[in-house]
């Protein structure tokens, strides 16, 4: 009752949210989602990815009608992309996206009524209690797949224990031992399991963009000893400025002038960092402005989107941020897909899915701070990357650790084949 009327207090103030101003009749149900027998909430950007891996390999016996939905505009974008193509290539399924409505439970309540769905697949960490009781009240099974929950989120969630075990879903597939214990710790171990996590099986030859040219290879000279600094996140920036004018001052001594590519993580930092490099005292561009090849010694600060990987496919040197300060760490994969092992620093919690292991076979080269960090990139720096090499054994790496996707679409079918159509209730207002 409290939880629904502090929704009804929030969503006239949510309209005027820039990012959920687009959708709103969705969230709001102002407009109905289609009917489906699959439901799939996939919140932002990397869990739309996830479920495209799934429709990928999805096979139903049958014709299956399927609503994907999602918080974010990024992730409407993938999700419609992979909607066209999962249609394509097979011609079973039928597919529908929609703005998943705000977790008010008379919405939820309106949505699931609509939907009909007889299986709702959440991704990763998806528990929305309004959500939850809709599908228990509709007697629609619940499966949480490439789940996650960390801690600190289960110390949250057990503050009320009877509430979440009233609305406990039918099926955890969690990505490690450790996620499935706290799973099992709030839900209990019945229907909890750890499989091998889809994003392994996202990972491939085809990651890598090597087969077309290089757009980024006309900003700098042939040749450059090129470092990047990727994914830079706020609480590191006064340990990053430190490591940038170690490498600047440490390449100069010994003559072997580098170029840094600084990638801030949010765009909001920028402004910030051309502030920080005014008063650094070194020569620096802003990547919009930048039409020529720069020169060494300088630093690209990069103001636009989409190009980190082309950069890491040119670089000797990478640096994967969020890993200096006890915020998770970012999305090491990427230069290593690229054929670049990276330097990250001691906080990668937020990776750890991967395994030790990636650390221990020096795919991955962990620093213990700033300056270790430094003195790794610069001795990279004078050597040329085993691009190929590194590509294979990556692969070698991953291989080892598929079949999430496939182990989750069996089960997908397999609760399909076992639910009955959900009922069909009186509408309520929302």
């Amino acid at each position: 009752m409290i939880y629904g009327w502090l929704w009804s207090l929030a969503i006239p103030f949510l309209r005027r949210n820039q990012r959920l101003r687009q959708g709103f009749d969705q969230r709001t149900l102002q407009k109905l989602p289609a009917e489906a027998e699959l439901w799939i909430q996939a919140a932002s950007v990397g869990e739309s990815f996830l479920a495209a891996e799934l429709l990928k390999k999805l096979d139903p016996p049958a014709p299956l009608r399927i609503l994907l939905t999602t918080y974010t505009s990024q992730g409407m974008e993938i999700l419609e992309k992979c909607k066209s193509y999962a249609m394509q290539q097979n011609s079973r399924l039928m597919i529908h996206t929609a703005y998943l409505p705000f977790d008010r439970p008379a919405l939820m309540e309106k949505a699931l009524t609509a939907v009909r769905p007889r299986l709702m697949l959440l991704l990763e960490s998806e528990l929305w209690p309004g959500l939850l009781r809709a599908c228990k009240k509709h007697d629609v099974k619940i499966l949480v797949a490439n789940a996650r929950m960390t801690a600190r989120s289960l110390s949250r969630y057990c503050i009320w224990p009877a509430l979440w075990q009233s609305l406990r879903p039918n099926r955890i597939l969690a990505i490690s031992p450790e996620n499935a214990a706290h799973f099992a710790a709030l839900f209990g171990k019945e229907g909890v399991e750890t499989i091998s996590n889809i994003k392994f099986d996202r990972i491939d030859h085809q990651d890598t963009q090597t087969t077309r040219e290089n757009p980024l290879a006309r900003l700098f000279p042939a040749n450059a000893r090129l470092i990047i600094l990727g994914s830079i996140r706020e609480q590191e920036e006064d340990d990053i400025t430190k490591l940038i004018c170690t490498i600047l001052d440490g390449s100069r001594v010994k003559n072997q002038p580098v170029i840094i590519a600084l990638f801030p993580r949010h765009m909001h930092r920028i402004k910030k960092w051309e502030t920080i490099l005014e008063n650094l005292g070194y020569e620096w561009y802003l990547r919009s402005r930048i039409t020529e090849p720069i020169v060494s010694h300088s630093i690209l600060l990069w103001d636009t989107m989409g190009e980190m990987l082309w950069a890491y496919e040119l670089a000797r040197a990478a640096f994967v941020g969020g890993s200096l300060a006890p915020v998770g760490g970012q999305n090491f994969l990427e230069p290593l897909t690229c054929g670049l092992k990276p330097v990250i620093g001691p906080h990668w919690s937020n990776f750890s899915w991967i395994g030790q292991e990636i650390i221990d076979q020096q795919l991955v080269l962990q620093a213990k701070d700033w300056q270790e960090a430094a003195e790794i990139l610069l001795v990279q720096s004078t050597e040329t990357p085993r691009r190929e090499q590194t590509r294979q054994e990556l692969l070698a790496y991953v291989e080892r650790r598929r079949g999430g996707t496939a182990k989750t679409c069996a089960i997908i079918n397999q609760l399909l084949s076992a639910s009955p159509p959900s009922i069909q209730e009186p509408i309520q207002s929302p």
